[in-house]
């Protein structure tokens, strides 16, 4: 990666960081939509589980309150760039191969 590029990712990660806090900080601890209409109407009950958890909750299992949402958002994140990273590293990889 140029260091050029490398500037503007870090400058990008350390401007999404700081919305993963900020959101972290004024997130409600109140059921989102589907969780408030299921207690509403009296389905709630019949909701299961997941087959896995990887954050439960926004969570990270271990630590508790709003720093424990805000590392599940900050790792959510960088599972995204890492994912996003590689993608990218294909397509560019393809492009110059010729395709």
């Amino acid at each position: 990666m140029p260091r050029r590029c490398g500037a503007w990712v870090l400058t990008a990660l350390t401007i999404v960081g700081v919305i993963v806090v900020a959101a972290a900080l004024w997130a409600s601890s109140d059921p989102d939509g589907l969780e408030s209409i299921a207690q509403q109407f009296g389905f709630m009950s019949t909701a299961q589980q997941s087959g896995y958890n990887v954050l439960p909750d926004y969570t990270v299992p271990g630590l508790s309150g709003t720093g424990s949402t805000i590392v599940a958002g900050l790792i959510g994140v960088g599972i995204l760039f890492v994912v996003v990273f590689v993608v990218g590293r294909l397509l560019a990889r393809r492009t110059r191969g010729g395709s």
